[in-house]
């Protein structure tokens, strides 16, 4: 079992940034690929961005290309997402997530631990 645990959402201006955490602990965090997905009220849980257990390879939503970047410090247990140029748009819970067998995933499905999910707010 892996627990994931979010942090650094809140509320910010158009245009602010924001830097998201999600901390695992439990069974070993060696092996697993993470993405972040996000859900806004009312919508879908989109995807937003995945990165492998090395690192070396992330993957992004066409949307967020550019003014996302995820990241992970192994030796922490925890993987980033900055969010940059942030819109009123990009208001969801944003959660992240651990797979094992499906690295750069986009799809929730393939997906088997989940965090709780933090708030981001983006007021215009």
């Amino acid at each position: 079992q892996v627990q994931l645990v979010e942090s650094g959402g809140g509320l910010v201006q158009a245009g602010g940034s924001l830097r998201l955490s999600c901390a695992a602990s439990g069974r070993t965090f060696r092996g697993y690929a993470m993405g972040w997905f996000r859900q806004a009220p009312g919508k879908e849980r989109e995807f937003v961005a995945a990165i492998t257990w090395i690192g070396g390879s992330t993957y992004y939503a066409v949307s967020m290309k550019g003014r996302f970047t995820i990241s992970r410090d192994n030796a922490k247990n925890t993987v980033y997402l900055q969010m940059n140029s942030l819109k009123p748009e990009d208001t969801a819970v944003y959660s992240c997530a651990a797979t094992r067998l499906s690295p750069g995933s986009s799809w929730p499905t393939e997906y088997d631990y989940w965090g709780q999910g933090t708030q981001v707010t983006v007021s215009s």
